[in-house]
């Protein structure tokens, strides 16, 4: 006989996922029930009304799919994009260049409007872009995790549907953390992850389509590809019908029900100022410790996802696994041709704390110290400290 092995408590600042709360944790051991079972159902009626208060719309087709922030990205692009349609795509790091590759796979003409990673992309060069031609969807990474860049959305919406054009948001690393507005954006297709600022295990895509959205699936040339991820059989089950479509994953309805209320009894506005409150500490103790953020731009600073830069002379996947063997911290490397240059330091929903900030640039220091990095003892925390008094 095999012995299982403990699995270990981390303390999760990595880009995902974040710590889960008990609570959470505890939903998920109830009893499994049937996906049609009267109680289910209520569950999932209150899955999705919290669901839309979490992206701030009153969009009737909003619900979680089964599978991570990738399958709600692939169902926005799989029901949106017909083949042949002119798809324009901002794209400045590595979740906006999967975009666009789903994009193309379904037979669109992409055309990328690129920026560095580490910066955000002027809306009005994707103004220019969709003005170029016959645009039908424009697709933006709102919070993009590989590099810690909160992109503008505002303009972008009102330029698309000035042009006659839908966009898609992908708010994997910010519904929870940040404000989304879909309704006050104007948002048409808006899709996330519950493992991220929701705090719950990962495993579903909460997605939500504007009535515009859906009357455009409706009326598709041809039937969208994926037959699992076809919004419109998808609404018969999560809809008036509960038409079967699949065995839904019900532990994780469970566990995510109880996330959404933790997060809505918290409040939009208090649930983003905390956000912001402990990204603000822990870049400046970051900074006071010499270490340079990736966003130059404070306003184009995620507070969700902080990508710091590696120092010279310091390992980074060292520093890493010194943090995760002593301390049982978890941060990120990077991701493309940021890979081994930066960490990526999540800080999202439950793992968004003024204990968590301290630890780890306490912990951090002392990592960087063995390697010989010259900082002034105590000057990240102490920084963090006087932030977080001010």
């Amino acid at each position: 006989m095999t012995k299982s092995s403990k699995i270990p408590r981390r303390i999760l600042l990595g880009p995902g996922p974040s710590d889960v709360h008990d609570r959470v944790l505890r939903a998920m051991s109830r009893p499994v029930i049937g996906h049609l079972d009267p109680e289910f159902l209520q569950i999932m009626d209150q899955t999705q009304g919290m669901l839309r208060e979490a992206f701030a719309t009153t969009n009737p087709v909003t619900f979680p799919i089964s599978g991570t922030g990738s399958a709600g990205m692939e169902a926005a692009i799989v029901n949106m994009v017909e083949p042949g349609d002119r798809v324009v795509v901002g794209v400045a790091g590595f979740f906006a260049q999967r975009l666009a590759e789903q994009a193309e796979r379904n037979g669109a003409e992409v055309v990328r409007v690129e920026a560095d990673w580490g910066t955000s992309i002027d809306p009005e060069r994707i103004a220019a872009a969709i003005q170029e031609g016959d645009t039908k969807i424009v697709a933006l990474v709102h919070v993009e995790t590989s590099t810690g860049v909160l992109q503008q959305l505002y303009d972008v919406v009102q330029a698309a549907h000035a042009a006659g054009a839908m966009v898609i948001v992908d708010a994997v690393a910010s519904l929870g953390g940040h404000p989304v507005d879909v309704d006050a954006r104007g948002i048409d297709v808006c899709y996330s992850g519950s493992q991220k600022c929701l705090s719950a295990p990962p495993g579903l895509a909460p997605i939500t389509f504007s009535e515009a959205a859906v009357a455009r699936v409706k009326q598709r040339r041809t039937p969208v590809r994926s037959w699992y991820l076809d919004v419109s059989l998808l609404t018969k089950y999560w809809g008036g019908d509960r038409t079967y479509h699949h065995t839904a994953p019900i532990s994780s309805v469970y566990a995510l029900h109880e996330a959404l209320r933790i997060v809505n009894a918290e409040g939009a506005d208090e649930r983003a100022a905390r956000h912001r409150r402990h990204h603000q500490a822990l870049v400046t103790g970051l900074e006071a410790m010499g270490l340079k953020m990736v966003v130059e731009d404070p306003q184009r600073r995620a507070w969700t996802l902080n990508a710091v830069r590696v120092p010279d002379g310091v390992d980074d996947a060292e520093v890493r696994s010194f943090l995760l063997r002593r301390h049982g911290i978890e941060i990120a490397g990077g991701l493309g041709p940021l890979a081994g240059k930066i960490w990526r330091i999540g800080l999202m929903g439950e793992s968004a704390t003024r204990n968590n900030v301290l630890l780890l640039l306490g912990a951090l220091e002392l990592a960087m110290k063995l390697q010989g990095h010259q900082h002034t003892p105590g000057a990240g925390v102490g920084a963090a400290v006087e932030a977080y008094a001010g």
